[in-house]
């Protein structure tokens, strides 16, 4: 299914002027000067640091959380290009299928070169030692080391931040290329906009909450990772836009009225549940609605949106992902390629959490099983 999916994903994305084609100078110096200007925003740009989760030899990495500024500075100076004409608001877009090629190399190249140095190294810190395994394969899919660097910028931490700017980019620069070919934005491409622009500015306003998630603190950083952040995220999370140009939906006031409603009702569990773990995993005694929390065998919590479903952050991620795609509407399964693709992803992740815990707290997994039954979904899964 999934299969099928993807090929009428892209024969859509080629009739809608998104073409594969080897990457052209421009397109490498987009992605290239992309990577480092982001790089030395990063740097620059001030902003707040925070301490990540305690890793297994007990030490923390400190992490600059300017993401959000760094976003702004970086929407200031395209809108400064653009307006002196250095370059149009839908380069990105015009440029698509180039830019996707040229990323989905630089990001197989770079896997080789983490794995290379990763192999190699000899550090017995929790964030550089080697894993390899000698299964070059896997080592290069899943990466060797936990937290690699480069100059001392957290790769895998920056690696997300670009692909979370980059998706909005891309989402922006078609907007600009549906308003030249059709002079307006339709109600549903207005939709989408904006509810993925409030994800994006919210993913960024609560970065520090990166800090503590399962792929930083515990995904080695390979392939998977390197291409899941720089290409899946902001060319497949950007499915929707694209077909939102060529085919002009148009939603009736109901409809839009239930869409706005399945986002912030997804929203409000994914940030609320997301909140609460990442406080409560720096101040376990803090009240979760206003009760302190209850927790199994001191460390699994089972207050809040926590006791309600194991993962209940990820229904409400899930509630988002389909708010993004029904601004258009149910002629074709093409713009619920994310959605689909998600639900798969988190089932999948959410069994590998379940065997990993399993094995790590075994009766206190158990007795917290018991307490909170249901997976995901409360009283479906």
């Amino acid at each position: 299914m999934l299969g099928e999916m993807a090929s009428r994903v892209w024969k859509s994305m080629d009739e809608h002027g998104f073409r594969l084609d080897l990457p052209s100078s421009r397109s490498v110096g987009l992605v290239g000067g992309y990577l480092v200007v982001l790089a030395v925003l990063g740097v620059v740009v001030p902003g707040p640091r925070i301490q990540g989760t305690v890793l297994a030899d007990k030490t923390r990495i400190t992490y600059k959380c300017n993401g959000l500024n760094v976003l702004l500075v970086l929407l200031v100076i395209l809108a400064g290009g653009s307006y002196t004409g250095h370059f149009t608001p839908s380069v990105i877009a015009d440029l698509g299928g180039e830019l996707f090629v040229a990323t989905l190399i630089l990001c197989f190249v770079f896997a080789v070169y983490l794995q290379i140095v990763g192999s190699v190294s000899r550090s017995q810190s929790t964030s550089l030692k080697s894993h390899a395994t000698g299964n070059i394969v896997h080592d290069w899919w899943y990466g060797v080391q936990l937290n690699p660097s480069v100059l001392g910028l957290d790769l895998k931490f920056f690696w997300i931040r670009a692909g979370m700017m980059g998706w909005l980019l891309i989402n922006l620069s078609i907007a600009a290329k549906m308003c030249y070919e059709h002079r307006s934005l339709t109600l549903s491409m207005s939709l989408f906009q904006i509810f993925t622009l409030i994800y994006v500015l919210d993913y960024f306003w609560f970065e520090e909450y990166m800090t503590s998630t399962w792929d930083i603190i515990a995904e080695h950083f390979g392939f998977m990772l390197v291409m899941g952040d720089l290409v899946w995220i902001p060319f497949t999370f950007s499915i929707q836009a694209w077909w939102l140009m060529t085919n002009l939906v148009q939603l009736t006031n109901v409809a839009a009225a239930m869409d706005v409603l399945i986002f912030l009702i997804g929203y409000t569990v994914f940030r609320g549940s997301n909140k609460q773990k990442h406080i409560f995993k720096k101040n376990p005694k803090a009240l979760i609605w206003g009760q302190p929390p209850q927790v199994v065998g001191g460390k699994l919590l089972v207050s809040g949106y926590w006791g309600i479903a194991r993962h209940c952050n990820y229904l409400g991620d899930l509630l988002v992902a389909f708010s993004f795609s029904l601004p258009c509407g149910f002629t074709s399964i093409v713009p619920y390629f994310y959605p689909t693709y998600l639900l798969i992803l988190l089932l999948w992740r959410e069994r590998r959490d379940e065997a990993k815990c399993r094995e790590k707290y075994k009766e206190v997994w158990v007795e917290y099983c018991t307490k909170v039954p249901w997976r995901i979904i409360p009283g479906l899964y």
